[in-house]
């Protein structure tokens, strides 16, 4: 079985960071250019910043990455957690990277009193949402969207 490591992103993951971003866009048909990749990164390592990124290695080869932020509610007086981007790798899916992923989040978020995280995919992303049930509870709410 292969060894997974997670941790928060530091300045040497530029490059591994950035390929397994632009993966995951691609892989719903998403292009960004150059400049939102630098603006994104930058942002991330900013430590004044809700945004924030980890990593996870398979037998120290990059095979995914969570990104995730903070944001404010009327509902009550704590932060939420966006898991906005999970991604692993294809060679390293079914792994439990994915899982893992997802709790270092939950357990980041709980650290910082958030009173919960939350998430979107795609609706028929049916691998993803395979993981999605097995720990998480489905929201009954639809998005919408303007343009």
């Amino acid at each position: 079985m292969a060894r997974i490591e997670l941790r928060a992103v530091e300045d040497r993951d530029r490059e591994g960071w950035d390929e397994l971003w632009r993966a995951y866009l691609e892989f719903y048909g998403i292009e960004r250019p150059a400049e939102q990749y630098d603006a994104t990164w930058r942002r991330v390592m900013d430590r004044s910043e809700s945004m924030h990124s980890m990593v996870a290695f398979s037998d120290g080869e990059y095979a995914g990455l969570v990104n995730f932020l903070y944001h404010r509610t009327f509902w009550d007086g704590d932060d939420k957690c966006y898991l906005q981007d999970l991604y692993v790798t294809p060679a390293a899916r079914g792994g439990g990277i994915g899982a893992e992923l997802i709790r270092a989040v939950e357990r980041n978020a709980a650290d910082r009193g958030s009173s919960g995280v939350y998430w979107l995919t795609a609706e028929d992303n049916h691998t993803a949402r395979k993981l999605y049930d097995r720990v998480a509870s489905l929201s009954p709410f639809v998005r919408y969207v303007l343009p």
